[in-house]
């Protein structure tokens, strides 16, 4: 019985070496088949890795760039709501660094590009500078006031003169109150934009800058709507 355990043992461990033997000249001999071949493949295995690697990474920038375009979307979205939530009297109560803000933020729910806010000391007479949807170049003038005072014809000047310096295709004035009735006509002679508090109404609400600069000069009224004007501001 232990004599043909043996035999049985021994025929298992020379079946095993075999084996290893047949697995080792298998792999020395894809060793070499490739070692023969790789000087005509290489190319062929380097163009497969170098596709799928682009591959690779033009499926990740078209994610990013989706996933990008989303938060956009979703922050333009938030904003136009954020914006049509506002009412004039919380403009009102806004600091004027708040209400340039507003402002660019309006600009750039319209469809303005490169809008940046520029205002402060030494800012040349301008506060948002920036671009129309049709690439025109823009400079924006923004006035905070109480609603019962005015915007005097001086004020609109300097804005002239930021067009200028700017080298800007239109001139914008946005202001939380009126124009004086000489400072609206040097407005309209001087192709400015001027945005009195209704316009500002109107825009906040939804309506694109582009729609208000086709109804400039308009709203304010005859001398009636300006009486009434004061005795619901100045009272």
């Amino acid at each position: 019985m232990a004599a043909r355990r043996g035999r049985r043992s021994a025929v298992l461990r020379r079946r095993d070496a075999r084996l290893k033997t047949a697995l080792a000249g298998g792999g020395l001999l894809l060793l070499i088949l490739l070692v023969v071949v790789w000087s005509a493949i290489w190319a062929y295995v380097v163009g497969t890795l170098l596709i799928c690697s682009l591959g690779v990474l033009a499926g990740w920038l078209w994610r990013t760039d989706r996933l990008l375009r989303r938060r956009d979307r979703s922050w333009r979205e938030a904003e136009a709501v954020k914006a049509g939530h506002r009412t004039l009297a919380e403009v009102d109560a806004m600091s004027g660094t708040e209400f340039e803000e507003l402002v660019a933020g309006l600009c750039r729910r319209d469809g303005c590009t490169e809008v940046r806010r520029v205002g402060g000391a030494g800012d040349n007479g301008a506060d948002v500078l920036g671009r129309l949807p049709d690439g025109r170049a823009m400079v924006v003038q923004c006035k905070r006031y109480a609603p019962s005072s005015s915007i005097a014809s001086r004020e609109v000047r300097d804005l002239l003169g930021a067009k200028v310096h700017f080298k800007a295709d239109v001139a914008i004035f946005v202001t939380t109150t009126r124009f004086t009735r000489p400072s609206e006509t040097f407005a309209l002679e001087n192709d400015i934009v001027a945005l009195h508090r209704d316009h500002l109404g109107l825009w906040n609400n939804g309506t694109t800058i582009t729609s208000l600069m086709g109804v400039n000069g308009e709203g304010q009224g005859d001398g009636r709507h300006r009486v009434r004007w004061k005795k619901t501001y100045e009272a």
